[in-house]
């Protein structure tokens, strides 16, 4: 008997450390102006580790970022668009990013952008 209850609570403590955490998704405001800045803002959000998939709507310069908890956060999801030289809601853009930035890209830029 007391066996058997050991075993059955190492299933059901193994199948905590297993179980699958579900994918997050947060909607982060940045200082994106055109396709260029999306594109740029969506790669580097790609190669960041527990990043599935990122949206940019050009519009309303929102990104939408569904993520695995376990392998990140918000806060590096803000981090990696920050030091890509964007706003990243209330936290400001990298400075190093920002001045890698084409002259059209940047926030206070009159050129035409790219759409």
């Amino acid at each position: 008997m007391l066996k058997s209850l050991l075993f059955t609570c190492c299933l059901l403590l193994s199948g905590l450390v297993w179980a699958k955490e579900e994918p997050k998704t947060v909607k982060i405001k940045t200082s994106a102006i055109c396709g260029m800045c999306k594109a740029r803002i969506e790669k580097n959000l790609a190669f960041s580790k527990g990043v599935k998939e990122s949206n940019l709507d050009l519009k309303d310069k929102v990104v939408t970022v569904t993520y695995d908890p376990k392998k990140t956060n918000e806060e590096q999801i803000k981090e990696t668009i920050t030091k890509t030289g964007y706003d990243a809601d209330t936290v400001p853009a990298d400075a190093k990013g920002y001045e890698k930035l084409p002259a059209c890209c940047k926030k206070d830029s009159k050129m035409n952008h790219h759409e």
